[in-house]
């Protein structure tokens, strides 16, 4: 039994001002791009049956464009594979906050061979496969009472889709990790005896056990692709983007392989540099040599920190030359960082003072929260947001 598991495709995702000729923004058009390669590669491998772990679009009311390229998508998968089904999910960017908003990913099932589970779970048997995959949506989970997790008795292969984190195995704060998905604890997930388990929500393909994988996103689809980047290089493959070919049976019961999907162009995080006691033109020098080590940016998504940056400094830099290299790239952020300020500490002290970050941190830590609220979640969340707004000041001055 061989399946393909993808997730997080975010098809719509738009970022940056960049359009293509055809007036579509570029991140959008680089991750419909991704979702094709990843499906000329599903349909190279001739799977016995395709799922796809939530988040199909990155919002409950995608582009039509969005719309179209995956109804269309859909329709070639089913043409190369016709005996293969499709099971989809909605993640938590799929699923709707009202339930009388209906979802988009009910219109899929239009196509033949597409089942969908966008609302409840629901349990998909395919008898012709000895198989049954139970379908377990963000809203299905995050509601109430929960579905139980128990496979069919009565099928040779059980598989278990679900969209959400599991609980301890992901640090709060990772870019390749975004907030409001659903909570599954590992006993969740190994109780029900599955074959196969396929996840989504987490960009970088992992495994949590040997038959329970994330598949990753196919593109870079979070605010911060450099930190996602960094996620993916950590677990062993850097800015590693694609799908999973999964095979059930053998002496290892589930064979598991990574299936990379050629990236559109590259998310470069530049060597950082320490401006401390550096003159503006020595800044200057330090970030054309840093874009020259690089092999040049053109079209690229590009990042330079720069720590430690007094304001005047920052003030003589050479705008003109920043303003070239974010025309030649398809993105540039400057990332200019203040040095830490120091305050006096009883007489005569040196001492440091909080920076706003730090400051939240410890009111946040402090203030009585809605009963349920996960407290770390929300520092962490309430940090990501200050440090965003920090680094948007900072490039605006």
């Amino acid at each position: 039994m061989k399946l393909a598991h993808l997730a997080d495709l975010h098809l719509g995702f738009r970022q940056y001002a960049r359009q293509t000729s055809q007036g579509i923004n570029q991140r959008e058009a680089d991750v419909a791009g991704a979702f094709r390669r990843a499906l000329d590669g599903v349909i190279a491998e001739q799977p016995d049956i395709v799922l796809i772990a939530g988040d199909l679009f990155h919002s409950v009311r995608p582009t039509n464009t969005a719309i179209l390229d995956a109804f269309n998508q859909f329709r070639r998968l089913r043409e190369a594979l016709p005996d293969a089904p499709i099971v989809i999910i909605a993640g938590n960017h799929d699923t709707p906050r009202s339930v009388e908003t209906g979802t988009i990913l009910k219109l899929f099932e239009a196509v033949e061979g597409v089942h969908v589970a966008a609302l409840e779970a629901r349990r998909f048997v395919f008898p012709e496969l000895d198989c049954a995959v139970l379908a377990v949506p963000h809203a299905a989970w995050v509601g109430s009472p929960r579905p139980a997790l128990e496979r069919d008795p009565s099928a040779r292969w059980n598989v278990l889709m679900v969209h959400g984190e599991v609980a301890g195995l992901l640090p709060h704060g990772d870019p390749a990790l975004e907030y409001g998905g659903a909570v599954f604890e590992p006993r969740d997930l190994a109780a029900g005896g599955w074959d196969y388990v396929a996840l989504g929500h987490y960009h970088v393909a992992t495994a949590v056990q040997p038959n329970q994988w994330y598949a990753g996103a196919p593109e870079f689809v979070s605010t911060n692709p450099w930190g996602e980047a960094r996620e993916a290089g950590d677990a062993g493959a850097p800015g590693r983007k694609g799908w999973l070919s999964v095979t059930l049976g053998g002496e290892n019961g589930c064979a598991v392989a990574f299936r990379a999907v050629p990236p559109a162009r590259r998310v470069i995080d530049l060597e950082p540099i320490d401006a401390a006691g550096a003159t503006a033109a020595d800044v200057d020098g330090l970030i054309a040599a840093r874009v020259a080590a690089a092999g040049g940016i053109a079209q690229q998504i590009v990042r330079q920190v720069v720590r430690n940056v007094a304001r005047t400094t920052a003030r003589d830099l050479d705008h003109a030359a920043i303003r070239a290299l974010k025309a030649d790239a398809l993105h540039y952020q400057l990332d200019l960082r203040r040095p830490a300020p120091a305050r006096a500490v009883g007489v005569a002290a040196p001492g440091r003072r909080q920076t706003l970050p730090e400051l939240v941190q410890a009111y946040l830590r402090d203030r009585r929260l809605t009963p349920g609220v996960d407290r770390q979640r929300l520092i962490a969340l309430a940090r990501t947001y200050v440090e965003a707004a920090e680094r948007d000041a900072e490039e605006s001055t």
